[in-house]
């Protein structure tokens, strides 16, 4: 057919190469941009490892549960964090166990329960202990010390005082006695954060999680570990309170707890 046109002096069709109207350009533009809005939120977590992530995820919802427990129990809970312990030693040889999770360890604790006489509590640990993923830690400033966290974008300010402490707690577990002082968040019956067990807490709860690596000392032969400091290390260095920060934040007045972290503009 092709060859008979040209014969017969026919002329050829004529092909246009393919072109976007602007109608069409702009159709694109426009939904590139929901697609970038959609992805915002997305960048908050950019540059975290999925062990930051995880750890977050974990603080969060075990907040969450404590609250929920001293809701539906009617009653006080503590969460009690394991600090650096090797130096409690004498007094303490039964934590051995929990060696292992200084900076990283947590439990949930009530000191009364629902029907409990007067002047005859029941004292209740209401989980195993439990560790953030490794690769993760609490800051250990959140431990002793105070420090401040800022968001330059958002020119927001968060004040990192450290845990409340109190020697109420049996530890390491129920049957043992009280008397050392350990670092603790409570929540109310209401399920407000709280320093006295009744009253609502005066102030936000803010704790910083770390990326890095607790080494604890250990015999070289055996492994065992033993009673000796921590030595927490951040990797990279500081990633608790530069640009890459990640912080539990609960809100005193309803205990409910959300994610900080520097914000995308």
């Amino acid at each position: 057919m092709t060859g008979q046109a040209a014969a017969s002096g026919a002329p050829l069709p004529i092909r246009h190469s393919p072109a976007f109207t602007l109608l069409e350009l702009l159709t694109v533009i426009f939904i590139m941009g929901i697609l970038v809005a959609l992805a915002v939120p997305a960048l908050k977590t950019f540059g975290k490892s999925n062990t930051q992530v995880s750890a977050a995820r974990q603080l969060l919802d075990d907040v969450g549960r404590a609250r929920q427990l001293a809701i539906s129990g009617h009653t006080t809970v503590y969460m009690v964090f394991v600090p650096a312990i090797w130096s409690m030693q004498g007094s303490l040889p039964t934590a051995a166990s929990l060696l292992d999770k200084q900076y990283t360890g947590y439990n949930f604790l009530s000191l009364r329960s629902v029907g409990d006489q007067p002047g005859r509590n029941s004292v209740n640990y209401l989980a195993e202990w439990k560790s953030l993923p490794d690769g993760a830690f609490i800051a250990t400033n959140k431990f002793a010390g105070t420090n401040t966290i800022t968001d330059a974008s958002i020119n927001v300010t968060y004040p990192i005082n450290q845990f409340n402490y109190a020697s109420l707690f049996p530890f390491p577990a129920a049957t043992n006695v009280a008397g050392v002082s350990l670092p603790y968040i409570a929540f109310n019956y209401l399920g407000q954060l709280t320093v006295d067990g009744v009253n609502q807490s005066p102030q936000d709860e803010y704790i910083p999680l770390a990326q890095g690596t607790v080494f604890y000392a250990a015999n070289p032969t055996t492994k065992v570990l033993q009673w000796a400091a921590p030595d927490a290390s951040e990797n990279p260095p500081g990633n608790s309170t530069n640009s890459s920060f990640t912080i539990v934040h609960i809100d005193s007045l309803t205990g409910r707890a959300d994610l900080k972290q520097q914000s995308v503009q």
